[in-house]
């Protein structure tokens, strides 16, 4: 049912400048924990938070998000006030160091600030044609005793790279418990992730399920299974390492069930990824646990 506009209230908020503010005492700190508890406000996305100040060899990376879906890695900087030459050069530096160390994704820098200026705008512009950079302009608005932060994307420049990529296995961020995923996941994701669960414990019980922020991983010396549960969507981004000569019989049969699979061409190693549903994990499970043997299988040799 749509609103009446006659029946709203126009109002006039105030806005409040973080770095020069004298009466509220709202900090870095506290926009970054707002962030932090919901990364969708930065309209990236279905985000998950890797990792908040991790250690870099030039400093500590505001936050690494992952974009499970679209094998996509951001290396977030949040500023207060105006842009400035330092964390423009520390936002290319942490995408940099975190591309080196997670080929296998495709990175995003995103410097987060108060007021993109003119100036700076044209240097992260300069710099966006050869390195992917998203900038976010950030206010934080007061209307009556209530206050609220807006983002507004004012630059986004991403192109894949085309860059060589070796066989290091996927990031997967800090380590977690079930809990956390029960917490997080959406209830039709949980379910899958349960019964995931249930047939690797009860048919591989020497192999070990890592429960991470970004995934969840089952591991002999590899990798060999992971899944992202989704948080809003009742789907799960399942995906296995097999060998390559396996991947056109496996997409065949998977679409033959509805499930359309995907693998990035850039990667020597072969792994599948797909979208599943709980009708597949009830009606369909055969299908994909003869792609979690081979992974396994193929994971010992």
């Amino acid at each position: 049912m749509s609103e009446d506009p006659n029946e709203l209230n126009y109002v006039i908020f105030e806005k409040i400048p973080l770095k020069d503010d004298s009466n509220y005492k709202f900090s870095e700190e506290w926009v970054k924990n707002r962030i932090e508890e919901n990364p969708e406000l930065l309209g990236l996305g279905d985000l998950v938070v890797m990792e908040r100040e991790k250690k870099q060899k030039y400093g500590r990376l505001d936050f690494l998000m992952k974009d499970p879906e679209n094998n996509i890695l951001y290396e977030v900087e949040v500023q207060l006030g105006k842009t400035d030459p330092s964390h423009i050069l520390r936002s290319i530096e942490y995408w940099q160091s975190e591309k080196r160390r997670n080929p296998n994704y495709d990175h995003i820098a995103v410097l987060i600030a108060e007021e993109i200026t003119e100036r700076f705008f044209n240097l992260i512009h300069l710099f966006s044609e050869r390195i992917p950079i998203i900038a976010i302009q950030y206010n934080l608005l007061k209307i009556d005793n209530n206050i609220s932060l807006n983002f507004i994307k004012t630059l986004d420049v991403y192109e894949p790279l085309e860059d060589e990529i070796d066989e290091s296995g996927k990031a997967a961020g800090k380590e977690v418990d079930i809990e956390y995923w029960k917490k997080t996941a959406s209830p039709e994701s949980f379910q899958i992730t349960e019964k995931l669960i249930a047939f690797f414990k009860s048919n591989y019980q020497n192999l070990k399920i890592n429960y991470r922020r970004g995934q969840i991983l089952v591991r002999t010396s590899l990798n060999c299974v992971w899944w992202y549960p989704r948080k809003r969507n009742p789907t799960v981004v399942l995906g296995a390492r097999i060998p390559i000569e396996s991947v056109e019989i496996h997409t065949k049969t998977l679409g033959d069930i509805g499930i359309l699979p995907r693998m990035d061409p850039k990667i020597r190693i072969a792994y599948i990824e797909m979208t599943i549903k709980l009708n597949h994990i009830e009606n369909n499970f055969d299908v994909l646990s003869s792609i979690f043997k081979e992974a396994i299988d193929f994971s010992l040799k």
